[in-house]
């Protein structure tokens, strides 16, 4: 089993790249995926942004998109632009066939500078990684960036609340490919 990140800032060392990898060492940690306070590998597309529009392959970009293909779960993260998610993440995302995150358990999250983009991560995030064959069991997480300071108490709560339900999806998707 292996939790994978993708981080869809265009900015390097980001808050949304704070939140996602806090986040994913959160879930990590009750679902026993490694030690506690890891957060399993990260794609930062801030890195790949400069080959992801490139007309020649990058390996750099295959081994991300292997890297997030191979996932058991994934978490993914991006800053709320316009209501929506980066294009950046659109970008990266787009270079998946449909059906290729089939056997991925996704987390969708955004980082929002106002509550009222709320619901973006369930109107146009978590569409975007069903399209794409994932497993998405629990909504996503919308955390409003005046809530950082205290990221745990967001966090904790919204982990202990998903684990059983990863944990679920993560069985039935192994039962299933049994």
């Amino acid at each position: 089993m292996s939790i994978v990140t993708v981080v869809g800032n265009p900015r390097t060392g980001s808050r949304t790249y704070t939140v996602a990898v806090q986040a994913a060492r959160a879930v990590a940690g009750r679902i026993g995926e490694g030690a506690e306070g890891e957060a399993g590998e990260v794609v930062d597309l801030s890195l790949l942004a400069p080959t992801l529009l490139a007309p020649q392959a990058s390996p750099e970009v295959e081994a991300a998109l292997d890297l997030v293909r191979r996932a058991s779960v994934l978490v993914v993260a991006s800053p709320t632009y316009k209501g929506t998610y980066t294009g950046l993440l659109k970008v990266f995302l787009d270079r998946l066939p449909g059906g290729a995150l089939t056997s991925v358990v996704a987390l969708p999250l955004l980082v929002l500078g106002d509550a009222k983009h709320s619901l973006a991560v369930e109107v146009h995030l978590r569409p975007l990684l069903v399209e794409l064959g994932a497993t998405v069991p629990t909504p996503g997480l919308a955390v409003i960036e005046s809530q950082i300071p205290a990221l745990d108490e967001v966090l904790d709560p919204w982990a202990d609340r998903v684990a059983p339900q990863v944990r679920a999806a993560l069985t039935a998707i192994s039962a299933a490919s049994a």
